[in-house]
């Protein structure tokens, strides 16, 4: 085998085995049938603004499950969030931009396919938008989910 499929080999273990991210903690899987299929459940506590933790949902297919269908190494792109204020709001430096930002990603698939939680401030509403979805290289996903968290009382962000 040559040395440079070797390592690339490697490479893609490692992506596969590597941990969803590191500001994400598994706290509830539930199994949805006899396959191994589950549903995945994880905290992420937003890195910019204190107080504030996101739980996602989303699928991971079992074993069975791929060797039944094909596709061995790609999730579907289902997702749901939920975003509660947790604590006392500290806000950081966020981006205010109508564009939002990225604050999780993990990987729905071996290269290409990502599951994605951005941040987007609403100005007018005083409000934290949360929105996963799925960021692909092409054929990109509409199924996504949104939860926000209003800021009563919370000193807006200042203007960028």
């Amino acid at each position: 085998m040559p040395k440079t499929f070797r390592r690339a080999a490697a490479l893609a273990l490692a992506a596969v085995m590597m941990p969803l991210s590191a500001s994400a903690k598994e706290v509830g899987e539930v199994g949805v049938d006899w396959l191994g299929n589950d549903i995945v459940i994880e905290a992420i506590a937003d890195p910019d603004v204190k107080g504030v933790t996101c739980h996602v949902a989303y699928f991971d297919r079992g074993l069975i499950d791929r060797l039944q269908k094909g596709n061995w190494f790609e999730d579907p792109s289902n997702s749901s969030i939920a975003c509660r204020q947790t604590g006392p709001i500290e806000i950081g430096d966020i981006d205010l931009g109508k564009g939002g930002e990225e604050i999780f990603k993990s990987s729905r698939s071996l290269i290409w396919k990502k599951l994605v939680v951005k941040r987007i401030y609403d100005r007018e509403n005083n409000t934290l938008i949360y929105l996963s979805h799925s960021r692909q290289v092409q054929d990109g996903s509409a199924k996504m989910a949104i939860s926000t968290v209003p800021l009563y009382g919370q000193a807006e962000p200042p203007a960028e």
